[in-house]
């Protein structure tokens, strides 16, 4: 019960790229940074596995951006030859590559990484991949001219990804949507299909996380604009909770997202964000507890698994640390709360079911 993960990424040590900052470059080249990549994930495994982490993540170390990672392998693509393209809705601008061919795979992507990580822990491994209307929202169209056509490309080779991702031993996949909350109407037209394209023939657990982005200054200006009640959910929980996704992963803690929304997802697990990644204050076990609290009002306890509101990466590593061990605690201290309740309960149906078989089991004929 409350089985804990996290959004994403979570913030590169010093010595492999500048802290607290994204797209950061790398420090290091060649083999030097092949070792670092490894060595940072491995670093992250271990205090995610000390805060009691349940499903643990790579902490995205390898990647210098959750999408770009993704496209450096991708043919078709001209990182040399960048321009500026306002993403999510010119919420703010970014340098970004553009499409100039048929997209096509150089070979696989996240190899390395993802067995890195399953050969380093016991623990459920979740690999994070970008979901294609955001890689369509983060990258300059020069040569398929139509939005759903990109977006059905890159499923294409992320599905791809996703199924050998599996077969190296990968216990969730999630794709990383933060354009749902941006383009509602496209979602329902055509970015869950998409999503289900990128998920085709998976049978490991699938998630999408939604979110009003990371805790930099584009995002908290912008969010400052959308009122006391933030309610853009409204218009696509019930298409993913018709969709074929087991997950949804969605900011809860200091969002002014109305935690009632979360009954709209009836049917999926829910990642419920407990941890704000927009602040340096670090949650105490109490206040994580509440927030699981407070979702169980809308999502049965069963199908809670609280998480990160979003990525850290641009987090300073110190706080990101101590926001896991919050985390963790906090989801202890929730199954101390609720766990004999819920035994409790089961117990109880378990002894109305006996008697109800027993009520209704015929008897034997005579003669």
């Amino acid at each position: 019960m409350f089985e804990t993960t996290v959004a994403g990424s979570l913030p590169k040590p010093a010595w492999l790229a500048e802290p607290n900052k994204l797209w950061a470059p790398w420090k290091l080249e060649g083999e030097a940074l092949a070792d670092a990549k490894r060595d940072a994930t491995l670093l992250w495994l271990k205090v995610q596995e000390d805060a009691g982490i349940d499903i643990v993540s790579d902490g995205e170390q390898s990647r210098q951006h959750f999408v770009h990672g993704f496209l450096e392998r991708v043919d078709g693509i001209d990182f040399a030859h960048k321009v500026e393209m306002g993403i999510r809705a010119d919420r703010y601008k970014a340098m970004v590559p553009q499409v100039v061919g048929p997209l096509r795979l150089k070979g696989r992507v996240h190899q390395t990484e993802a067995r890195i990580a399953r050969a380093h822990t016991r623990k459920k491994l979740k690999f994070t991949l970008p979901g294609p209307m955001t890689i369509v929202d983060t990258i300059a169209d020069r040569h398929y001219g139509d939005k759903v056509k990109l977006a059905k490309a890159f499923a294409e080779l992320l599905n791809t990804e996703a199924r050998a991702l599996e077969k190296d031993g990968v216990d969730t996949i999630q794709f990383d949507e933060p354009a749902f909350n941006v383009y509602m109407r496209e979602v329902t037209e055509w970015g869950i299909d998409a999503l289900h394209r990128a998920a085709a023939g998976l049978s490991c657990t699938t998630a999408v996380h939604i979110c009003y982005g990371y805790g930099i200054q584009a995002n908290l200006d912008w969010k400052a604009t959308l009122g006391g009640e933030w309610r853009q959910y409204e218009e696509i929980f019930p298409a993913l909770a018709r969709s074929k996704i087991k997950q949804v992963s969605v900011e809860c803690k200091n969002a002014r997202v109305p935690m009632s929304l979360l009954k709209l997802l009836s049917g999926k697990d829910v990642l419920v964000g407990v941890i704000d990644v927009a602040n340096d204050h670090v949650e105490t076990p109490e206040e994580v507890a509440a927030t699981i609290t407070e979702a169980m009002k809308y999502v049965a306890q069963e199908k809670i698994f609280p998480c990160t509101n979003c990525g850290m990466a641009p987090m300073r590593r110190e706080i990101a640390a101590a926001k896991l061990a919050a985390l963790g605690r906090g989801a202890v201290l929730a199954r101390q709360k609720f766990g004999k309740a819920a035994k409790a309960t089961a117990k109880r149906g378990a002894k109305k079911s006996a008697k109800k078989s027993k009520r209704t089991k015929k008897k034997p004929r005579r003669g």
